[in-house]
């Protein structure tokens, strides 16, 4: 049970291991790739929704809406984590604060305890739950952790750093893991982590980060200008060289220069299939409705959700290697 599935990237992930997912998605254009992409599960807003809506479901998976938690949003959520806090321990308590929420500035700060409501609310416990966010919301994880121990769960939460898990882009994101049985652990590593002017370590235990260009079908070398931490200065925008994971894939990628390596000339613009490669999804994913850069960048890149969903179902990890990233059979639905 996938709530806030978005466009579909635990859902390929989860598809990718053989498991049956439902997701819930509000969103009309995410919805429509979710369509096209032949991913089940309704349209609507989680809150409408129950567990008893999907009986059969064992594993719970969710990844809020991040805008008023990450560093580039409003932050209201930053603002009122104090308070949503609290609201982890009221609801624990079996105390409603639907009325509470509401009062919160921005309502989408409440979503981000739709999962817990969904797994106290849950006639069956759930056997496995995997959640995902921006870093910031890692406090809310682990008040979560604690309410989930309370109920026999084992819990694991830290911030994962994606391209230690070969994506080909620097990310990081805050991860709950809760097993019913069996002990819960994230993911180790399988590739090492990118330092900003530094080499991959040939004597490591693990192999190289994923570059851009083992990801992308480009021939030339070019370096990505970003768009973003520019303080007015253009010389202050953050550069990565193409045999370097990508900066994190956000819904103003195509923002972005893509220029020669001494930067005299301007090369085209990632497109937004190569954007999906960067998260790692599918080469012929079908991308569908508006706003498809940021339907990109709001998922979770599949492959990072991959090694998740592996570490939180106790299934064998595979060879470690440089394949390319978007590596998920797929059939699209036609």
């Amino acid at each position: 049970m996938d709530l806030f599935a978005g466009p579909g990237g635990l859902d390929v992930a989860a598809k990718g291991l053989g498991l049956t997912v439902n997701g819930i998605e509000w969103d009309d254009n995410a919805y429509a790739t979710r369509l096209a992409a032949g991913l089940e599960g309704p349209q609507g807003d989680v809150r409408k929704f129950h567990p008893e809506d999907f009986p059969d479901a064992t594993i719970l998976a969710g990844g809020p809406p991040c805008q008023t938690f990450t560093v580039a949003g409003t932050g209201a959520g930053r603002r009122a984590l104090d308070t949503v806090l609290k609201f982890v321990r009221r609801m624990a308590d079996d105390d409603d604060v639907a009325a509470d929420l509401a009062e919160l500035d921005d309502e989408r700060t409440g979503l981000v305890l739709e999962p817990l409501r969904w797994a106290l609310d849950a006639k069956k416990p759930y056997d496995v739950i995997v959640l995902e966010q921006v870093p910031s919301v890692l406090p809310v994880w682990n008040a979560y952790a604690e309410v989930l121990k309370e109920r026999g769960y084992s819990v694991d939460t830290d911030v994962l750093r994606t391209e230690e898990y070969g994506v080909p882009q620097t990310r990081r994101r805050a991860i709950l893991i809760a097993r019913l049985n069996g002990v819960a652990k994230l993911p180790a590593p399988t590739h090492q982590p990118y330092r900003k002017g530094r080499r991959p370590d040939p004597a490591h235990r693990h192999p190289s980060w994923v570059d851009m260009r083992d990801t992308l079908d480009r021939k030339e070398p070019f370096v990505v200008v970003s768009n973003y931490g520019t303080g007015g200065d253009p010389k202050e925008r953050g550069r990565r060289n193409w045999d370097e994971p990508s900066a994190t894939v956000t819904g103003k990628i195509s923002r972005n220069r893509v220029m020669t390596p001494d930067e005299s000339k301007e090369l085209p613009r990632f497109t937004h299939a190569e954007a999906g490669l960067l998260q790692t999804f599918p080469r012929d994913y079908p991308w569908s409705g508006k706003d498809i850069a940021q339907q990109i960048g709001n998922a979770i890149p599949p492959l990072l959700a991959k090694r998740v969903l592996e570490a939180a179902l106790g299934l064998a990890k595979p060879p470690v290697s440089k394949a390319e990233p978007g590596m998920f059979d797929f059939a699209v639905a036609r």
